[in-house]
């Protein structure tokens, strides 16, 4: 298991974290979000200004007033950090490659090509022992660091966005041999795709300003999103504000009715979401007695596969685009949103 508790006032960083053994944590958050800043404390690259941290039962570093001030230098961690490229040794085979994590922790050569060989087979990439890294692909580069990482045998794994440099065409067999070869590997993965977060983690953190905002399920975290950033990750339209007699009320003054499915008091903060797919456009207000009516402003249009998502200053809309043509709706016109109570989704705070 890891706990965290560090503290870096230059970079504004104060996290929080647990994570049990064999879990995989997903972490997002916009850029600048300390998520980098989370994986060089970890790694042992970057010193805190306070704070500590255990990794199965071992001190990685204790420090601040009142503390024992130890550090463990980086190679004693058993951290396996895996970046965006895969950084493979040009002038080794693959096979010494992947060896290379063991030989690091002091294995022997035979036993470090055994294991290097075997975890080779795990990630389906054993026809590619004796080429050297020119001669295979980035998708199949980023599967062997991903072998010589594990080959390691770490305590702990920080994968930082290993398949954000990877073309869309080999992403998905990566995301399988990930899911496959990280059970039962106490994981860090920090990414900006949900789907990545959906497929392979057990957990979900979000992180703003250096610190933790949010976490639990990946199911939790992304059907209740607490957060502006969390809600558009996962394409949904948020509202927060306090638990009325008909719904939500806003501090802006805007309400919004709702077929609640759970009992919240009034007076209780809460968050409301609505999918985009549910919300009607219209030139008027009013003309469905049965939605809540919100005139507004188009900001922008964007087309989403075989819709058009409409932005507007209230909330966005996914709509097609002969609904679009119909209405005229360009950045600036004068809209009407509608919002069914049956579409939103209210939950405390």
């Amino acid at each position: 298991m890891l706990t965290i508790s560090a503290q870096l006032k230059e970079r504004g960083f104060d996290a929080d974290l647990t994570v049990e053994t064999g879990e995989t944590l997903a972490i997002l958050g916009p850029n600048g979000a300390g998520k980098s800043t989370l994986f060089d404390v970890l790694a042992g690259l970057v010193r805190p200004d306070a704070g500590s941290a255990r990794l199965d039962g071992t001190v990685l570093f204790d420090l601040g007033p009142g503390a024992a001030n130890s550090w463990m230098p980086p190679f004693s961690r058993g951290i396996s950090l895996l970046s965006q490229q895969a950084l493979l040794f040009p002038r080794m085979t693959v096979l010494d490659n992947v060896a290379f994590g063991p030989r690091s922790t002091g294995a022997g050569r035979s036993e470090s090509r055994r294991r290097a060989a075997l975890w080779l087979d795990r990630v389906d990439a054993s026809e590619f022992a004796p080429r050297k890294p020119a001669q295979i692909s980035g998708g199949q580069a980023q599967r062997i660091a991903v072998a010589r990482a594990l080959a390691a045998d770490p305590r702990l794994l920080l994968l930082d966005e290993p398949m954000a440099a990877l073309d869309v065409t080999v992403t998905p067999a990566l995301r399988r041999t990930l899911r496959h070869v990280l059970a039962d590997h106490t994981t860090i993965l920090v990414t900006h795709d949900v789907l990545d977060a959906f497929t392979l983690a057990d957990r979900v953190a979000v992180m703003r300003e250096g610190s933790i905002i949010e976490i639990g399920t990946t199911h939790d975290v992304f059907e209740r999103p607490r957060s502006a950033f969390t809600a558009a990750l996962v394409g949904l339209n948020l509202f927060t504000g306090i638990r009325s007699t008909l719904g939500l009320a806003t501090g802006a003054g805007l309400e919004l009715r709702t077929v609640p499915n759970e009992r919240i008091a009034n007076g209780t903060p809460v968050g409301a979401t609505v999918p985009p797919r549910t919300l009607t456009l219209a030139t008027t207000g009013g003309e469905d007695a049965g939605r809540d009516w919100v005139q507004t402003a188009v900001v922008d249009l964007e087309p989403r596969g075989d819709l058009i998502r409409v932005t507007t200053e209230f909330a966005f809309a996914d709509v097609a685009p002969a609904a679009v043509a119909s209405l005229d709706l360009v950045p600036g016109s004068a809209v009407w949103v509608g919002v069914s109570p049956s579409d939103v989704t209210m939950y405390p705070l």
